[in-house]
């Protein structure tokens, strides 16, 4: 039940954010908001206010915030007052309104990341100590040595250091590194691990920093600087296919296997609890920012390439026509939302 209530509260912290970044804008630009509903699925309860219906509908995996005149919606018929339409509002008004909802995820990632860098330490990315016969040492690291990049990506902190040799698979890697005010470059293979399972670089980290006034802003920029370098390189790997079935998780999965796991691991502290939900806000806000962008339609990249298509014509292109793409991709998210869940349903009990 714990675990159920956190992810609500998880998930509607997010879409919460990201429909309401639509929802502000589009009003600021004098466009009717149809509806603003949390969930997806038949209605629970609902209220009106002015031209507005607000609704918490009874599937937690979504949100939606409908405009008048959106692919056709409510459009009101020809000679009546139609000001308030989504189609008759300035482009530059519509892109501010669709931009606005990934905008806010990212907002919201920023000020949950603001909060949480002043409750834990930061491990900054420095060589505290050297696994003996490791590839650090044999690459000629010392203790006290300064991460500075690798293989050309900046390093801020230490679970950078973590991803990239994750993702790196046993390959070189480039190096560059500061010590005692000075910058050398080596390079490193990671040793493989049979006990672990993993790829090892062969150097530990103790390195920790308490994060105090305006340091907070830098280090909460680096921690979603983080969590966009991790979707954006999840998303790489999931095209290439370089994701396995068990990798994918969708809102089930996301409950059982992350909220679920990490409230099992932390209960025994109520700090702990929050400052790990507080990390999953972060990176599913990310997440839903950078995955929105993405030029498909139904998705607000997808209506967002229309938007720019119409400033470099001239001209919009046809309602109807914009309108049955957008309807194709939302039968094709459709079909992916079954398919999410029953991965989700074989990942959990399989």
């Amino acid at each position: 039940m714990m675990t159920f209530i956190l992810f609500l509260l998880v998930f509607g912290v997010v879409v919460i954010s990201h429909e309401f970044g639509h929802f502000l804008i589009a009003k600021a630009n004098g466009i009717h908001v149809v509806e603003f509903c949390v969930g997806m699925g038949p209605t629970l309860c609902s209220f009106k206010k002015g031209e507005t219906k607000y609704a918490l509908r009874l599937l937690p995996i979504g949100g939606a915030c409908m405009f008048e005149g959106e692919d056709g919606l409510n459009q009101q018929e020809e000679g009546a007052d139609n000001s308030g339409s989504f189609q008759n509002a300035k482009v530059w008004s519509r892109i501010a309104t669709v931009v606005a909802g990934p905008f806010f995820n990212f907002f919201l990632a920023f000020l949950v990341a603001l909060i949480m860098v002043q409750m834990i330490v930061i491990r900054e990315p420095i060589v505290s100590g050297l696994i003996e016969g490791g590839a650090a040492q044999e690459a000629g690291l010392m203790a006290g040595d300064r991460i500075l990049s690798m293989n050309g990506e900046r390093i801020y902190l230490y679970e950078e250091i973590s991803l990239i040799n994750q993702l790196n698979k046993g390959k070189e890697i480039k190096i560059l590194y500061e010590r005692d005010g000075q910058k050398y470059e080596t390079a490193l293979t990671p040793f493989y691990s049979e006990e672990e399972g993993r790829f090892l670089l062969g150097i530990t980290n103790s390195e920790i920093k308490q994060i105090k006034g305006l340091d907070g802003i830098r280090f909460a920029w680096y921690e979603v600087r983080f969590g966009v370098v991790n979707t954006y390189k999840s998303l790489g790997m999931l095209v290439t296919g370089k994701v396995s079935r068990q990798d994918v998780a969708g809102p089930v999965g996301i409950a059982v296997n992350v909220v679920g796991k990490v409230y099992e691991e932390t209960k025994e502290s109520a700090m702990d609890v929050l400052v790990n939900m507080l990390n999953i806000v972060m990176l599913l806000s990310v997440n839903l920012g950078i995955f929105n962008l993405l030029p498909i339609p139904a998705l607000d990249g997808g209506r967002l390439v229309f938007l720019l298509i119409e400033v470099v014509r001239g001209k919009p292109i046809s309602p109807e026509k914009e309108g049955l793409v957008h309807f194709i991709g939302m039968v094709f998210f459709m079909g992916l939302m079954v398919v999410v869940f029953f991965n989700d349903l074989v990942n959990i009990f399989g």
